[in-house]
C-alpha cells in the first residue's frame, strides 16, 4: 500500500490551482449535496476540503467514519466555500485506517468532554486544535530554554533516574528492589549536576523526576518535568539572572506562534524584566501587615503566597530565606548565617524554581547533614567529589509544567502534560 503524500496541508495554497497533490489526515466531517460529497480533512498543519465525484468516491464516503485516516489525490481549485479559499477536488481515496464508532470524545470539541475522559483518550485528544496547540508551545518553549542555555555555555547533561541513595534528605521518595538493592527514583539531579560543575562547569538537564507525594491539587504531579543548570563560579544572583532570561526568552519566542495562541485564545507577552527581588524578611513583614502573624523561620503557605500574589502580580523573585527552611547543600549568608543565599521564583502564588549558591566546602557540607538528621554514610559517593577540589557553583531547578500553565493561561497542571501521573493516574 502507497501511503506517502506529496504535501502537507498546512503547504498549500490557492496560488497553487491546477496542481496535483496528495496529502494525507483524518477526517473531521463529512456531507453529502446530490452528486457531490464533501469532507474535511485535517492533518497537523491545517486542514482543507476535498470534493468527491463520481460513483467510486461516493460509495467510497458511505464507508467513511469520522476521524477514519485517509490519503486523497486530486487538483487544486478555487472553492465557493465561505471557509476555504481553496479545495482539492479527489481523482483517488485510500482509506488507510477506519475509525470505531462512537468515539470516546469529540475531538472537534461541539461536545464537551471533562479532562479524565480526554486524559483516558490522550492520543485522540491531540487532534483537538486546542490541545494540539497546547504542546506544540511546549515543544516551542522547550526549544527557547536550549538555545538561551547554550548560548550562555551550558552544555546538556543526562543524569541517572535510578540512584542509590536519597539525593535530597529521602522524602517523598519512590523506592522499589534494583536487583538485591533498594532503590529509589530520582527526585532531582541536584546531586548529580553539582559534581559535573567539576569539569564542565556549566551543565543543564531537561528530564523527568517523581515524588511520592499524595497531593490533589490542579499543581502538583507525581511525575513531571524540571529544567535544572548548575554553574561553577556563579552565586545565586548570577544564576537569577540566567533564570530570568530563560522565562522571559519563553515567553517572547513563543508569542510569535500566532496559529498556537489564537487556537488557545491567549495572547502571550513578554514579561518586563528584570523581575523584582522581595526578601523573606520583607514578605513576613507585608504578610503582617495584612493580619497575617508569622514567625521568622516559618515557612510560606499557600495562603501566605496568595496574600503576596495580590500585591506582586506576574514574576518575583522571594530571596534570603532562612537556613532552617533550605536543603542541607545551600550555602548561609557570611554576614548572617540564619539566613541562606537562596531564592524562590514565584509567578503570583505559585512557585516555579527554587535556588541558590551551593556549599563546596567539604567540612561544612558534612556538618550540616548532621545538623539537619541526615547521615554523611548516605552520601559517600557525593562526599568524595568535594574532596577532590569543587569549585563554588550554584544553580536552581524550574517546573517546566507549571510554566506551560502560566505562558498557555491554564491552571490544571495536567492539561499541559502529555500523559499526566498523579496519585490515582497511572495509564494511560
Amino acid at each position: 500500500m502507497d501511503f506517502k503524500r506529496t504535501h502537507y496541508i498546512g503547504d498549500l495554497n490557492s496560488s497553487m490551482e491546477g496542481k496535483k497533490v496528495t496529502v494525507g489526515g483524518w477526517v473531521e466531517d463529512m456531507r453529502e449535496l446530490g452528486k457531490l460529497s464533501f469532507l474535511t480533512l485535517r492533518d497537523v498543519t491545517g486542514v482543507a476540503q476535498i470534493v468527491l465525484v463520481g460513483e467510486e468516491a461516493l460509495s467510497q464516503i458511505k464507508e467513511l467514519t469520522r476521524q477514519s485516516v485517509i490519503r486523497v489525490t486530486g487538483i487544486i481549485q478555487k472553492s465557493k466555500a465561505r471557509d476555504f479559499a481553496f479545495e482539492i477536488k479527489s481523482e483517488k481515496l485510500d482509506i488507510l485506517t477506519l475509525a470505531v464508532q462512537p468515539l470516546p470524545i469529540d475531538p472537534i470539541g461541539r461536545l464537551e468532554s471533562n479532562i479524565d475522559n480526554r486524559l483516558n483518550a490522550r492520543a485522540l485528544d491531540l487532534r483537538n486544535q486546542k490541545t494540539a496547540a497546547i504542546f506544540k508551545l511546549r515543544h516551542h518553549a522547550l526549544q527557547s530554554i536550549r538555545k538561551t542555555l547554550i548560548e550562555k555555555d551550558f552544555i546538556e547533561v543526562n543524569t541517572p533516574k535510578i540512584i542509590g541513595s536519597a539525593s535530597e534528605g529521602g522524602a517523598n521518595l519512590f523506592s522499589f528492589k534494583y536487583f538485591e538493592k533498594q532503590a529509589y527514583l530520582a527526585q532531582s539531579p541536584q546531586l548529580y549536576k553539582e559534581q559535573l560543575t567539576m569539569g564542565l562547569e556549566r551543565v543543564f538537564e531537561i528530564a523527568s523526576y517523581y515524588r511520592a507525594e499524595k497531593s490533589h491539587t490542579v499543581r502538583h504531579l507525581t511525575e513531571f518535568t524540571s529544567v535544572d543548570i548548575e554553574a561553577a563560579f556563579m552565586d545565586y544572583f548570577d544564576v537569577m539572572d540566567v533564570l530570568e532570561s530563560v522565562v522571559a526568552n519563553v515567553f517572547e519566542y513563543a508569542a510569535n506562534f500566532t496559529a498556537e495562541t489564537k487556537a488557545l485564545g491567549i495572547e502571550i507577552k513578554k514579561p518586563s524584566t528584570p523581575f523584582e527581588k522581595i526578601t523573606y524578611k520583607k514578605a513576613i513583614e507585608e504578610l503582617a501587615r495584612d493580619g497575617i502573624k508569622l514567625a521568622f523561620g516559618d515557612d510560606l503557605q499557600d495562603a501566605h503566597l496568595r496574600k503576596l500574589g495580590e500585591r506582586y502580580v506576574g514574576f518575583y523573585f522571594i530571596i534570603d530565606w532562612p537556613m532552617k527552611l533550605k536543603p542541607f547543600y545551600i550555602h548561609e549568608k557570611d554576614d548572617d548565617p540564619t539566613l541562606s543565599h537562596s531564592f524562590d521564583l514565584q509567578h503570583g502564588y505559585l512557585e516555579l524554581s527554587s535556588g541558590g549558591t551551593r556549599l563546596h566546602d567539604p567540612v561544612k557540607l558534612k556538618s550540616r547533614l548532621k545538623e539537619q538528621g541526615l547521615d554523611p554514610n548516605q552520601f559517600v559517593d557525593h562526599l568524595r567529589a568535594f574532596d577532590w577540589g569543587m569549585p563554588p557553583h550554584s544553580g536552581w531547578g524550574l517546573g517546566l509544567d507549571r510554566l506551560m500553565s502560566i505562558l498557555t493561561k491554564i491552571d490544571n497542571v495536567r492539561e499541559v502534560v502529555l500523559y499526566p501521573r498523579d496519585p490515582e493516574r497511572l495509564s494511560p
